[in-house]
């Protein structure tokens, strides 16, 4: 069952979707033309939100940790988009090595771990997981919630490879963040990373990230003749924040105002009946670690001790000092009254499938990536690149390509963003 919007389809949104549908030919063609300059990431998912008014990307993960949500019907895009991108980055790979997070108690996780290495697996790969758990020190084999196994193994370090006891790999596939920090083992090696190092959250910025995609957005909404504000959320940036010591606190206050400022002009020039709100989390870090919906420089002012707590530690226990504070975007696709947003799967630059986050007990002005016991994906069940432009422009397969479209928007952002990031990394090198 693919949810539905709960509120009248009219106005800017369903102008939007006619106009992806309409230019498809120019967008295509647009998308082919950004590649030949621009080298995507191995792989990339994207969070959406869609108010019924705007469709933006909120978030954009370069390493993506639910492919055991993705349609196991679309399985062979997975395949021969990993195909093509292995070919591109690591021709003469035969033996990879896939090392996931620590995270051995999360079994939802593994299971996304070994569905990523069925895939890598298929495209003809040898492929064996290594772990930086320090406490594996021989192989481990986990039982799986949905049956199967997967077997961790620690990792091995000879000069400038990395490895297994036994396996000496031509690549590296991570995914694993790197929120803590690049680990000493993967400095320095000559076989290729995949993504590298610096695009993992010790170095990475989601300001970063959204300053190419407002670029980005400028352009594709020149192309088709649109607003860009339609696709892309305000943001601004706030660092030096000590949430427990209450420092920064002025910073947060003054730009968390003007934001909202903005945000409610673009309302009353759209005659959209909502109130604004911005989402204020740290530039650095995932799993919805960090985060909160904003309505008034009151709510950053009245911050109790347990709220300043939560935003004052990220993923890992990394203290939190710089934050993003960006447009809050609705999202009016429910399912059974629960909230729910999409997240679009991407392997090099094709769109191989995605699920929707489902969460019974938040809002629709609320972060969804959120621990619960309520939260449920739900895989597409259409893929995003088979648009009828012959249908309305809300049937399922249209809205699932105004999805992809999006998400790839958001992915050529974070491919400018990475060449950013190596070109300033390669100036300041001695």
């Amino acid at each position: 069952m693919v949810p539905y919007l709960t509120t009248a389809l009219a106005g800017p949104l369903l102008d939007l979707e006619k106009r992806l549908l309409d230019a498809q030919p120019t967008i295509e063609h647009w998308f082919r033309q950004q590649w030949k300059d621009q080298a995507a990431p191995f792989y990339t998912s994207v969070d959406i939100r869609n108010a019924g008014f705007k469709l933006a990307p909120v978030d954009t993960n370069l390493f993506p940790g639910g492919f055991n949500n993705l349609n196991p019907a679309f399985m062979s895009l997975s395949i021969h988009a990993a195909m093509g991108a292995v070919e591109k980055i690591c021709p003469a790979a035969q033996r990879l090595l896939l090392i996931p997070e620590n995270h051995t108690r999360n079994t939802f996780y593994l299971q996304n771990v070994a569905v990523l290495a069925h895939i890598l697996r298929q495209t003809g790969l040898i492929v064996r997981i290594g772990t930086l758990i320090p406490e594996i020190t021989a192989p481990t084999t986990l039982e799986l919630p949905a049956g199967g196994r997967l077997t961790l193994e620690p990792l091995v370090r000879e000069g400038e490879r990395i490895g297994l006891a036994d396996f000496d790999p031509c690549a590296v596939l991570l995914n694993n963040d790197l929120s803590a920090g690049v680990p000493d083992i993967l400095k320095g090696i000559e076989q290729t990373i995949m993504p590298p190092l610096y695009a993992g959250w010790a170095t990475r910025r989601k300001s970063r990230h959204f300053r190419a995609y407002e670029q980005v957005a400028v352009e594709f909404a020149r192309l088709i003749g649109i607003d860009p504000w339609l696709i892309d959320p305000y943001f601004d940036q706030c660092g030096k924040i000590d949430f427990q010591a209450r420092q920064g606190e002025a910073c947060l206050v003054e730009k968390v105002s003007a934001l909202l400022a903005r945000i409610q002009a673009k309302y009353d020039a759209y005659g959209i009946d909502q109130s604004p709100f911005v989402i204020v989390k740290a530039d650095a870090g995932t799993y919805g670690m960090g985060i909160m919906t904003v309505k008034s420089p009151d709510d950053v002012r009245e911050l109790n001790r347990k709220q300043r707590n939560k935003m004052a530690v990220g993923k890992e226990g990394m203290e939190v000092h710089e934050v993003l504070i960006q447009e809050g975007v609705y999202t009016f696709e429910s399912i059974n009254e629960a909230v729910a947003e999409p997240v679009v799967y991407m392997i090099d630059h094709f769109v191989v499938g995605g699920f929707y986050r489902v969460h019974t007990t938040r809002g629709v002005d609320e972060n969804l990536n959120s621990p619960g016991m309520h939260f449920v994906p739900l895989a597409f069940d259409e893929t995003c690149v088979m648009p009828d432009r012959s249908a309305n422009p809300d049937a399922s397969p249209n809205r699932f390509y105004a999805y992809g479209v999006i998400a790839r928007l958001a992915m050529l952002a974070a491919s400018v963003e990475l060449d950013e990031t190596f070109n300033e990394l390669a100036d300041a090198a001695p």
